[in-house]
């Protein structure tokens, strides 16, 4: 379309140029070399960034993307630098490497206290190996009512609503994206073979039908009755 002698020409979806003027950032981005155009974009994500949303932000193949992401993680081991890239929840980020977690740990927890206590860290463990899976069956599993370690673990990001049980309408839960991240997990199937460690919970689980008593917890997601 066209006025005031101005014409606006759709080159694709969301860009368009004035006529005679060239495309504003397409070429541009087009043009940028393709490794720092990846370490500047990784930067700044929130999350995993999959190699299919990188090739269509930097205007690449996917495959030459993902050569580019495996040879940067490769030139970032070998150089020794204090950070890594990693394939974590089916996406690339950068992440502290592990022989420097003392001293992240350090800097993160200065002055506060992150980290989970132990029920929820058992709690978060039954999850990720009996999901999806209900409250009052976590319950089962540890012995004790879980309530207020399955809100912390909710409002934390690492587990999340998964439908519900058929035979009973109770809440079904599952581990998060964010969970595997946090593991440093390309997937549930990379968890560590502790499954046939843990009791059936339909063999315990008749003790305690959705009826193990709810009890008000602090944050720090240990109830009364989990010691």
């Amino acid at each position: 379309m066209s006025g005031a002698g101005y014409e606006i020409t759709e080159q694709g979806p969301g860009e368009y140029r004035g006529a005679g003027e060239a495309p504003t950032g397409a070429l541009g981005v087009a043009a940028l070399e393709l490794k720092p155009a990846l370490e500047a974009v990784l930067m700044v994500v929130d999350e995993p960034a999959t190699e299919e949303h990188l090739a269509r932000v930097l205007q690449r193949p996917r495959r030459a993307v993902a050569l580019a992401l495996r040879e940067l993680a490769d030139d970032y081991t070998r150089q020794g630098r204090g950070f890594d890239l990693r394939l974590v929840a089916g996406g690339w980020r950068f992440a502290s490497r592990a022989a420097y977690a003392d001293a992240v740990e350090g800097f993160v927890l200065d002055g506060q206290q992150a980290r989970l206590t132990q029920a929820a860290l058992e709690t978060l463990a039954v999850v990720a190996y009996r999901q999806p899976v209900s409250r009052s069956r976590v319950s089962a599993v540890r012995g004790v009512n879980c309530d207020g370690v399955m809100r912390t673990l909710l409002q934390r990001g690492l587990v999340e609503e998964a439908g519900t049980e058929p035979e009973t309408g109770a809440i079904l839960y599952r581990t998060t994206n964010y969970f595997l991240e946090r593991m440093g997990l390309r997937g549930l199937d990379e968890l560590p073979e502790l499954a046939p460690f843990l009791p059936e919970a339909d063999a315990v689980e008749g003790d305690s039908p959705e009826g193990i008593p709810s009890f008000d917890v602090d944050d720090s997601g240990d109830s009364q009755t989990d010691h």
